[in-house]
């Protein structure tokens, strides 16, 4: 998840709120008065770099004598992952407040690296009554305690370029049905502009998390498989004939060439700068990925294009075949989370609560094109009014599904990502399915899984 540039302005408020002591010695960064924050602020997302100098300003004003200590890590996702959870192994390093993809709030929080926070937040209004109750979960572990909160959520279709596909023949109220119509569309595409690269999905090794959720786990949802993890025998689904189709539906793509070649997918920076570009620049006709890309096309982003919202529409990506439900979309979201760590609790949760309070939670949205957790954010006209597609991706949040929240997920999302890697590079669904398999059974344990 990345996103857009932050309208100057926020508004300060003081938090009143009393906080019980929770927490004790020194802090994180060596010192009880000072809060270190952690964040990613990279050249595909400078926005929260801006919104974390504006809360600081915030929440020092409103709690004299406290630092707040901004630590930006410039990064790919990935690789801020594993950087944040190296700082978390040493208390001299770990952050007081971290920003947490929801896909790991549970790893980490088994780990021992996060701290719960449900008696703070009970007594936090803006938590009981604003918060919409499915969006809770990013932040709660398997558990039952929370851990974080939520900032934002999104949701996951089909962009696609009306010019491209007028000229291509293509309905510019496209509608796919299966994922032979998204195929043929892509073929369609190459056949009649060769200059035109058919369409995008994060793939690759440097896609990591993206290539899991916004790729394969679309697709496997997609099929008569419909899991990842089977709640009810407690069990993941390894290996399965959904996975190994979701795994045939990418061989095809790259076999084909009807998505960005495998050189360009395990390039580590054409996904976050040039694949927007061409984006731009009607030279792909359409992609498979988030809600969020339009911070992308915006004046300050990494390819700004004034008309990407006449020229691009956007529709729900199909089931294999098209059986009920008919479609499929997955949400996911950035959190703020307390690290275990921490000597001062109370000011660590004192500045979420500033970051993510009714104005503050707005211009983030807003600026990230990410879809609201709050509900009284939902109702502010500036989020349709910046990006017209916003009210499309909001809609697909009456359907959409979760990754598991599962301690063992990120090691699970990691060997699909090896699976899908191979793939790209060649290899055979069938043979990628088995490793994927075993992969997971060593991961989570043999007595964890089960064939689909």
């Amino acid at each position: 998840m990345r996103a857009r540039t932050i309208a100057a302005g926020l508004a300060v408020a003081a938090l009143t709120l009393p906080l019980a002591a929770c927490g004790g010695g020194d802090s994180a960064s060596g010192d009880a008065k000072t809060i270190k924050i952690v964040y990613r602020n990279y050249s595909d997302f400078p926005q929260m770099d801006t919104f974390m100098k504006s809360v600081k300003k915030e929440f020092e004003a409103a709690n004299p004598g406290i630092t707040a200590q901004l630590t930006p890590v410039s990064s790919l996702d990935s690789d801020y992952l594993a950087k944040v959870q190296l700082m978390q192994r040493s208390p001299s390093t770990a952050p007081d407040v971290l920003f947490e993809d929801s896909f790991n709030v549970n790893a980490d929080a088994a780990a021992g690296y996060l701290l719960p926070i449900d008696d703070y937040l009970n007594k936090w209004p803006d938590w009981n009554s604003q918060f919409i109750p499915t969006t809770k979960q990013a932040g709660r572990a398997v558990d039952g305690k929370t851990y974080a909160v939520p900032m934002g959520t999104d949701s996951r279709g089909l962009w696609f370029n009306k010019d491209v596909f007028a000229k291509a023949g293509l309905p510019t109220d496209w509608q796919p049905k299966t994922w032979n119509d998204v195929l043929d569309a892509a073929r369609k595409i190459k056949q009649t502009q060769p200059d035109v690269e058919p369409m995008y999905m994060p793939l690759g090794k440097p896609a990591a998390e993206a290539m899991s959720m916004q790729s394969l786990e679309m697709l496997l949802y997609g099929t008569p498989t419909k899991d990842l993890y089977d709640e009810k025998a407690g069990k993941w689904v390894a290996p399965s004939k959904g996975f190994e189709d979701a795994l045939g539906y990418v061989q095809t793509v790259m076999k084909e060439n009807l998505a960005q070649t495998a050189a360009q997918a395990e390039d580590t920076q054409w996904a976050q700068t040039q694949m927007p570009l061409l984006m731009s620049q009607g030279k792909i006709g359409f992609m498979m990925d988030g809600g969020w890309y339009a911070r992308y096309w915006e004046p300050g982003g990494v390819a700004p294009w004034a008309d990407w919202s006449k020229t691009l529409g956007t529709t729900k990506f199909p089931t294999q075949n098209g059986q009920a439900p008919g479609n499929v979309t997955l949400s996911g979201g950035w959190t703020l989370a307390v690290g275990a760590s921490t000597g001062n609790a109370d000011a660590s949760v004192k500045f979420i609560q500033t970051a993510l309070n009714k104005e503050n939670s707005a211009a983030i949205d807003v600026a990230c094109s990410w879809l609201p957790v709050r509900e009284d954010v939902k109702a502010d006209s500036r989020l349709a009014q910046k990006d017209p597609t916003e009210p499309f991706w909001s809609s697909l949040v009456s359907f959409t599904r979760y990754r598991p929240t599962l301690p063992e997920y990120p090691q699970v999302s990691n060997a699909m990502d090896v699976a899908g890697d191979s793939v790209v590079n060649g290899g055979e669904p069938a043979k990628a399915a088995q490793q994927f398999a075993q992969d997971v059974s060593k991961a989570v344990g043999a007595d964890k899984v089960k064939t689909g």
